[in-house]
């Protein structure tokens, strides 16, 4: 009837106009990134620095380097929401390794935000922020027009510059900031970070599923998170065995299993079993090498073999990622172990 509203429509209203924040395809790596530098996961000391010089007005221009993962962008990001509030967006000029940044964004885009006066409306600060994130994929000549740039407008300007590889930056830029290394996170602030998301989520997570992704993420939380969401997806209940299947690498058992067929069985069985194994679980060559690697510096051996057995994985390791055949590829594996397995054999006589 004309005058009356339709329940549904104010429903979808509703819906619509919730938090994004806790719309449920956010992804967790998004929806749980730290929105201050006190919810910083860990590098303790590094943050408290940056803090101090923020409080103190004494921040300098900044350079963050480390491995993927580490906090650095989530760093920055909190420094600027502590310094500018709502008037980020205004102060800061946010740069990716996904827009262009040759030499002409350097002389224009950047010189231009750089050398405009700021009026700090409710701003605690009047100096702008320049956020250059995946640094590393800067020209050689960006990076030498950036120079002048930052001398030229330190008064009113700090840049941040993120990068992975710190070689990449050349030394002139790298004398002009402080330097900050964002080493891989421990296992202990790792794990405390994904508690929070699973009692946050309130997902059905086994200790031994928590250990599982502690230990492949290697101290990159946001691989972490990835495989934490990716798994809670395809399983209910997070266990050892789903984390490893979601991910595709080869189970500890499995890997203890190829490692005994190495160490002990023939070379017609030893690759009859792991191309059978490989086929039916799904598993990389290169995955199960790595692994294999971890393996041989546990188990007890003469130095000698374990040097030349691991250099001999590198190599093969090394030609895999050029997309060698994986059957030459893993004949060259159980030779590697054979020879190894004779030369044992000559070491205890």
């Amino acid at each position: 009837m004309a005058g009356e509203t339709c329940p549904m429509e104010t429903d979808d209203v509703v819906i619509t106009t919730g938090n994004p924040r806790h719309v449920k395809s956010t992804p967790w790596v998004e929806k749980y990134r730290p929105q201050s530098l006190a919810d910083v996961a860990a590098h303790r000391d590094i943050v408290d620095t940056i803090d101090r010089l923020t409080s103190e007005k004494k921040l300098p221009h900044l350079l963050l380097y480390g491995p993927p993962g580490t906090g650095k962008t989530s760093t920055i990001l909190a420094v600027a929401r502590k310094i500018f509030g709502v008037q980020m967006h205004n102060m800061v000029l946010e740069l990716n390794a996904s827009d262009d940044r040759g030499i002409d964004v350097v002389r224009q885009q950047i010189q231009d935000f750089a050398s405009t006066q700021s009026f700090s409306f409710g701003a605690k600060a009047s100096v702008k922020l320049v956020l250059l994130d995946e640094a590393d994929a800067m020209t050689k000549d960006a990076q030498f027009a950036l120079r002048r740039v930052i001398e030229k407008y330190t008064k009113s300007t700090r840049f941040a510059l993120i990068c992975n590889h710190v070689n990449k930056i050349i030394p002139a830029l790298q004398s002009r900031c402080t330097r900050f290394r964002f080493a891989p996170l421990d296992a202990i602030h790792v794990s405390d970070r994904l508690k929070h998301v699973i009692a946050a989520e309130g997902l059905d997570v086994t200790d031994s599923g928590l250990v599982a992704l502690v230990r492949l993420c290697n101290g990159d939380m946001r691989k972490a998170l990835n495989i934490l969401q990716s798994t809670h997806m395809a399983s209910q209940q997070i266990t050892e065995e789903a984390v490893y299947l979601c991910t595709g690498n080869p189970l500890p058992k499995d890997i203890e299993k190829i490692a005994h067929w190495l160490l002990n069985e023939s070379f017609a069985n030893s690759f009859k079993q792991i191309s059978e194994i490989k086929t039916r679980k799904g598993l990389a060559l290169v995955d199960i090498v790595r692994e294999v690697t971890m393996f041989v510096f546990k188990i007890r051996m003469p130095s000698g073999v374990r040097v030349g057995l691991i250099n001999d994985l590198a190599d093969i390791e090394y030609r895999l990622t050029f997309g060698c055949n994986d059957k030459l590829q893993l004949g060259s594996l159980i030779a590697t172990f054979t020879r190894a397995r004779a030369a044992l054999v000559a070491s205890a006589k």
